[in-house]
């Protein structure tokens, strides 16, 4: 392809990621579903990236799953240059090789929800289905008025994936989960606020820099503290009490030992702003 169909840009300890098939409103094809997994990867492992922003280039966020994707498959294939022909060992087409290959791209969205930086989904219009489970695995959601949501399952006879159960019935209960999943009714941006999906809704116009001042204000705080905070409350949607117990205790204590801890402290009493290492 002549263009990437995910975009990575790393400033300052920012990383954004933007699907890039405006064109397709970034409805999610094979090679943006590899490149997606293959991204979170990455940036969980880049030490540099202290936020992971995800956004969609152009009006929408991301329509869902390109269920139109095998005539664009075909003319891709048509227009590439001719090379020698070889043949590639693939696994007989299955129930079974059809579930690894899903699950294997689902990956995407339980690197984005467990990684041990904050993340934040950058929303302008349309949000369905996979969109929806992106954003819902998001520690934050900064959404434009522009932006609708929907799951968009049932409509089109699926059942749903990439963690849209998981992440919306924690995010928003069970109640509002299932009538989310089995009804697919579209919300605008001032219900999905007042339901819950939404951290900040914003003007249209200024919904990059309101995303960049919120992921601006994470990549200066204390990368160690987050990474603990993070496994926190993570762990607080199944744990029991005496296992949240156990590890705040465990993690306040490690903490309390890193420099970026003690340097707070004396920010605090000189009455500055901290400079944090991650140490």
């Amino acid at each position: 392809m002549s263009e990437d169909v995910l975009l990575e840009r790393l400033d300052d300890g920012v990383l954004t990621l933007s699907l890039n098939r405006p064109d397709r409103l970034n409805a999610l094809n094979p090679p943006l579903l590899r490149a997606l997994r293959e991204a979170m990867e990455r940036a969980t492992r880049n030490h540099e990236a202290r936020v992971v922003v995800i956004g969609g280039a152009g009006r929408a966020f991301c329509a869902g799953g390109d269920i139109a994707g095998k005539p664009e498959k075909k003319a891709e294939a048509a227009e590439a240059p001719t090379e020698p022909k070889v043949e590639k060992k693939r696994a007989p087409d299955s129930v079974a090789t059809r579930i690894e290959w899903l699950r294997g791209n689902m990956e995407a969205v339980r690197l984005l929800q467990q990684m041990d930086k904050p993340t934040i989904a950058m929303i302008r219009g349309a949000t369905v289905s996979v969109g929806m489970a992106l954003a819902a695995a998001c520690d934050f959601r900064v959404v434009s008025e522009t932006a609708s949501f929907t799951t968009g399952f049932a409509k089109v006879g699926f059942s749903g994936d990439y963690g849209a159960s998981y992440f919306l019935t924690r995010l928003l209960g069970t109640a509002k989960a299932r009538e989310l999943m089995f009804l697919s009714d579209m919300l605008d941006a001032r219900e999905a606020e007042r339901i819950g999906l939404v951290t900040q809704l914003v003007a249209d116009a200024e919904l990059e820099q309101r995303t960049q001042a919120l992921a601006r204000r994470l990549a200066d705080g204390p990368p160690v503290t987050y990474r603990f905070m993070k496994k926190n409350l993570n762990a607080a949607v199944d744990g029991s009490l005496e296992q949240i117990l156990d590890l705040e205790a465990t993690h306040m204590v490690l903490s309390s030992m890193t420099n970026d801890q003690r340097e707070a402290v004396k920010a605090f009493m000189e009455k500055r702003k901290p400079q944090f290492t991650g140490t």
